[in-house]
């Protein structure tokens, strides 16, 4: 998990330093598994070179999703106005780019691994398991979507189905690391919980639809991150119309999706601000600890919101506010868990007359 947050932030730094084309092809670096420090170790000709291998795996890419009825995707990567463009040279970006790529190369290793220490979990709980597999197979087709981001240079509905993927193994191995945590409690381990301090007659259990509104604060945080990746993608077209030049101008010249970002960024607060309030009350522990995690990253990121949006987007805020986001959806995803298995097992909360138990 630490690899997988670590990743996502090298992709924010990525993303913010412009070095997403840094290597125009995948997996090799300019044809090379070591990249080239210098322009004069590449061919005269390299631009052309790889736009036209670019060009060609781009046409088989749209062929196959026509063929899928996805007609209006494979559209859209022509008509992407960077697609024959190949970005100078440049060392610093080259080697930030194959950093993120051995990084991504090193991930795999580590899910692949994640997979054969879940194997003992097949006869004790196969979800684990099959949680695990999910996830390598998943970091595969993350890689593949990685090759495809750099083949259609950057195209926004790319670069943001990679960015889902990512959220969507975050929660994989959330869960399975979770299963196994209840399974070692079961075995043994102790829980301390303080005692509750509810009126009598109410309810000590999490209710189905306190469970709801944390479903949807996760997929709104999912939302919100998905618009400020295309928010991001906004500030590339805007960057690269200027000239690169006039930072502090560019917000300005955003469209509604950067707006809509904003607003709905405030939707978040006052949604998990509820949310944590409603789970306050239980005074339970665990709970306790992820609300004050869940609106601490919420702080964190409405401070790096504020930074980004009145000092010209500073490059090295960029990846941070990313990163929180994503750390954001983890603790939200934990905190969904741990009220299902609060409903699941109702006596490990205490009630209000209860004296502190520790449920081994």
């Amino acid at each position: 998990m630490v690899a997988v947050y670590l990743l996502i932030l090298v992709g924010g730094v990525v993303r913010s330093t412009g070095s997403g084309m840094g290597c125009p092809d995948w997996p090799k670096c300019f044809g090379s598994w070591v990249p080239p420090t210098q322009a004069s170790q590449l061919p005269p000709n390299y631009k052309e070179i790889y736009t036209a291998q670019r060009v060609a795996k781009n046409q088989k890419l749209a062929r196959t999703l026509q063929r899928l009825g996805f007609s209006q995707v494979a559209g859209s990567i022509f008509a992407h106005p960077t697609q024959y463009i190949e970005t100078d040279f440049n060392a610093v970006k080259t080697w930030i780019e194959y950093v993120n790529r051995l990084l991504g190369a090193l991930i795999g290793v580590f899910v692949f691994l994640t997979v054969l220490f879940a194997l003992p979990y097949w006869k004790r709980d196969r979800t684990i398991f099959w949680l695990a597999l999910a996830s390598f197979l998943l970091t595969g087709v993350q890689g593949y979507l990685g090759s495809l981001v750099v083949s259609t240079n950057l195209l926004p509905v790319m670069v943001t189905i990679h960015m889902a993927l990512a959220l969507v193994i975050v929660a994989l191995l959330l869960y399975a690391v979770d299963r196994a945590r209840i399974g070692r409690a079961g075995e043994g381990a102790s829980y301390e919980w303080t005692p509750a301090a509810t009126a009598p007659g109410t309810s000590v259990v999490p209710g189905v639809g306190l469970q709801v509104w944390l479903w949807a604060a996760l997929l709104l945080t999912f939302w919100q991150i998905i618009l400020g990746t295309q928010v991001r993608e906004q500030v590339d077209v805007v960057s690269a119309a200027a000239g690169y030049a006039g930072r502090e101008n560019w917000i300005a010249k955003l469209g509604s999706v950067f707006t809509l970002h904003r607003t709905v960024s405030a939707a978040v607060l006052l949604l998990n601000v509820y949310v944590g309030f409603e789970l306050w009350q239980f005074r339970q522990v665990r709970l306790r600890r992820l609300v004050l995690a869940t609106l601490g990253m919420i702080g964190l990121e409405i401070v790096a919101g504020f930074v980004l949006a009145s000092f010209a987007l500073p490059a090295a805020v960029q990846p941070v506010h990313l990163t929180l986001a994503t750390v954001l959806f983890g603790v939200q995803f934990l905190t969904l868990l741990a009220v299902a298995h609060a409903r699941k097992a109702p006596e490990t909360i205490a009630p209000s007359d209860a004296a502190r138990p520790v449920v081994a």
